[in-house]
C-alpha cells in the first residue's frame, strides 16, 4: 500500500474546488435553516388576500390565539396578495379559513387561522379569497379623512345648502325643516373647518407616530413582561427571605425577654461606672496631662545604661568628694563621680 501524499503536496486546485463547494453549501444551508427538519420544520401554505392590511414578513400566525407558525412572505398573484406562511405541529384542513387581525392597538397584525375540514389542506392549493378577510386599517382611514377634508370647500357648500332651502321653502314644513337643518350643520361645519381640519391633521400626526413608534412599545410591553415574569420566580425567594426575618424577630424577641432579669443589673451597673467616669473626668484629665513630664523625666534618668542617671547638689563637702573621686574639688561646682571612678 503506497504512503499518502502530505496535505501541503496536493493539487491546490482541488483543494481549493471543494472548499468552495463546501463554503457554498454551508451558504445554501444558511439561508433555508428554517427548511430544515431539526431546526426548522413545518409546512408552508397560502392564502390570497384581497388586500395585505399591513401583514409583514415574520408576523406570528395564530389559531385560537396561539402562535403556531409565522408569515413566511407576501407577492402579488392574478390581482390578490397572496400570503406564504409556516405552521408547525398543527391540523390545516382543507376548508379552512384565514383573516388578517389586528394584534395591538398600534396597528400590529397576525394571520389567523380556523381550521375547517376532514382532510388536511394541500400545501400546494392556495386558500380562496372567499375564505379570507382583511382588517379595517384605522390609520389609513384617518390619513384619508384628513386628505378629504383638505380638499372640501365647505363655504361652496353652506352656499349650497342655503340655496337649496330657499328654492324649496314653498315645500311642505317636514321638508322645510331638513332642509333648514342641513343648512345650519353645513355653515357649523363651516365655521369650525380650521379647527376640524386641526382636529384631523393632529389625529393623523398621532397615529402616525405610535405607528412608526410600534416596534419601540412591543418591546417595553415585552421587557416588562419579562421583569414580571423574574419577579415571578424570584417569589418564593422572596417569600423565604421575609419569613426568616420574622423568625429571627421572633428569635431575638425571646432571647431578649429571656435575659431580662441578668441584664437588667448589668445594664444599671455599667450606668454607675459611666457616671463615676463622668464625674471624675475633669480629674482623669489632669492626672493624664501632669503623668507626661514625669514619664519624659523617668525615661531620661534610665535612658544611658543599666543605672540611675541622677545627682544631688550638695549632698557631699567638695573636699572629700574629690578625695572619694581621686582629684581636686572643682571650684564652683558640683562634684559627680561616676561608678568607674571618672567624673
Amino acid at each position: 500500500m503506497a504512503p499518502s501524499k502530505p496535505f501541503r503536496d496536493r493539487n491546490p486546485a482541488v483543494i481549493g474546488a471543494i472548499s468552495l463547494a463546501v463554503i457554498a453549501l454551508l451558504v445554501l444551508l444558511a439561508f433555508n435553516a428554517s427548511s430544515l427538519p431539526l431546526i426548522g420544520g413545518g409546512t408552508v401554505y397560502r392564502a390570497q388576500f384581497s388586500e395585505a392590511a399591513g401583514l409583514k414578513t415574520d408576523d406570528p400566525v395564530r389559531i385560537a390565539g396561539v402562535k403556531v407558525g409565522k408569515v413566511e412572505g407576501l407577492q402579488l398573484e392574478d390581482g390578490a396578495v397572496t400570503v406564504e406562511f409556516r405552521v408547525r405541529d398543527a391540523f390545516v384542513g382543507d376548508r379552512s379559513e384565514a383573516a388578517i387581525k389586528i394584534e395591538t392597538v398600534l396597528g400590529a397584525k397576525y394571520l389567523a387561522l380556523v381550521p375547517r375540514g376532514e382532510s388536511a389542506l394541500d400545501p400546494g392549493d392556495r386558500i380562496p379569497v372567499d375564505r379570507t378577510a382583511s382588517p379595517y386599517d384605522v390609520v389609513e382611514a384617518f390619513s384619508g379623512l384628513a386628505t378629504t377634508v383638505d380638499t372640501i370647500d365647505t363655504g361652496q357648500l353652506a352656499r349650497s345648502f342655503a340655496v337649496l332651502s330657499d328654492t324649496l321653502s314653498g315645500t311642505p314644513d317636514e321638508v322645510r325643516t331638513s332642509l333648514d337643518g342641513l343648512s345650519r350643520l353645513s355653515q357649523t361645519i363651516a365655521s369650525r373647518d380650521a379647527q376640524l381640519k386641526q382636529l384631523l391633521t393632529a389625529t393623523r400626526d398621532v397615529t402616525q407616530v405610535l405607528a412608526d413608534r410600534n416596534g419601540e412599545f412591543t418591546k417595553l410591553i415585552v421587557d416588562s413582561n419579562t421583569l414580571l415574569t423574574a419577579v415571578q420566580q424570584r417569589r418564593a425567594l422572596i417569600d423565604s427571605i421575609l419569613t426568616s426575618t420574622q423568625k429571627l424577630s421572633t428569635q431575638l424577641s425571646g432571647l431578649v425577654q429571656d435575659n431580662t432579669a441578668a441584664l437588667t443589673p448589668a445594664l444599671a451597673q455599667l450606668s454607675t461606672v459611666t457616671d463615676i467616669l463622668e464625674r471624675n473626668r475633669q480629674a482623669l484629665g489632669s492626672t493624664v496631662e501632669k503623668l507626661a513630664p514625669f514619664v519624659r523625666v523617668f525615661t531620661n534618668t534610665l535612658g544611658n545604661g543599666r543605672w540611675f542617671d541622677s545627682f544631688v547638689d550638695n549632698l557631699i563637702p567638695g573636699v572629700v568628694g574629690a578625695a572619694l573621686c581621686g582629684g581636686s574639688p572643682a571650684v564652683g561646682g558640683p562634684q559627680t563621680c561616676s561608678p568607674g571612678g571618672g567624673r
